[in-house]
């Protein structure tokens, strides 16, 4: 602000020489896809270990589905070593309810057997076979170190219950070494400080979910329907959800390996053969006698 009537020097801030010597951010940075601040820290190796790999336990969590990998990072760009979803739940036995807590421990469990199972090391890292919701951290057993992975959730907020942590615990209870603590599983209270395993476990199992069934089935029937309508067509009640989620934790264990099926028919080719000068020159003599055939009952 100035006097009335006298102009004023206004001095800007941002130049044009500002403009000119600003570095654009990096292209998923700016997609808002990438925290390079966390990142930076994942991936960073000690130089004394050389070329050691460093994985990441990286877990995106969709509307339908639940993404859980082993990552490692190169100059070339970033390597799977295993992957585990919540959709391949359904082949182990949980034909419904592929992204909530109890499926997101599920998966948890899939990706550690199967890369103990891959590396050869599931018979010497059990994990905890029965999940109690208990504080568990693998120690070393044997000539080989436990697998260790850290735990990489990109730019979801690490709030306490969320279901990313439950993929964190069945990673662990799985036999995976991931550096953790338990402030942010269910059962936790901030102000007491105190762990409640119990309440962990009740929702390993999917108790939150029967209980919701059971109120929401005594309120409205018709919205029960609607909202369970995959449930009961499966003919899954409340009572028999924490015996199944015990089924789907014993088939991941007795056998994580994908399952491929065999398709039926012939597979869709869209591309054309291709054909010698011997083909094309009768493809080109067919088309002229087809023409010709036409013009001639045209007259």
């Amino acid at each position: 602000s100035g006097i009335p009537g006298i102009f004023t020097f206004v001095r800007s801030d941002k130049s044009k020489s500002y403009f000119s010597r600003t570095q654009v951010k990096f292209r998923r940075r700016r997609e808002c896809k990438t925290d390079y601040y966390a990142r930076r820290r994942l991936i960073q190796q000690d130089k004394n270990k050389y070329s050691t790999p460093k994985y990441r336990l990286v877990v995106r969590i969709t509307n339908r589905d639940v993404i859980a990998q082993i990552v490692y990072a190169r100059i070339s760009g970033d390597f799977v070593l295993e992957s585990a979803y919540g959709h391949e739940l359904a082949n182990f036995g949980l034909k419904v309810g592929h992204s909530n807590y109890a499926a997101c421990y599920a998966t948890g469990l899939l990706l550690a057997r199967r890369v103990l199972t891959k590396l050869g090391m599931d018979q010497d890292y059990q994990g905890v076979t029965a999940a109690d919701g208990a504080e568990y951290h693998v120690e070393a057993d044997g000539e080989r170190s436990p697998f260790r992975a850290y735990l990489d959730i990109g730019l979801a907020r690490a709030t306490t219950g969320a279901n990313i942590f439950g993929v964190l615990k069945g990673a662990v209870d799985g036999g995976l070494d991931i550096p953790h603590k338990c402030k942010r599983f269910p059962g936790y209270n901030a102000e007491e400080k105190s762990y409640d395993a119990d309440a962990h476990r009740a929702r390993i199992f999917g108790s939150h979910v029967s209980s919701w069934m059971d109120e929401l089935e005594e309120k409205d029937q018709a919205l029960y329907q609607r909202q369970f309508s995959a449930y009961v067509a499966a003919g899954i009640t409340s009572e028999d959800i924490e015996g199944m989620y015990e089924r789907v934790h014993a088939a991941i264990r007795a056998n994580p390996q994908r399952t491929t099926v065999a398709k039926e028919g012939k597979p869709n080719s869209f591309n054309q053969k291709k054909l010698n000068l011997k083909q094309r020159k009768e493809r080109v003599a067919t088309k002229k006698a087809v023409m010709t055939n036409r013009l001639m009952a045209s007259m």
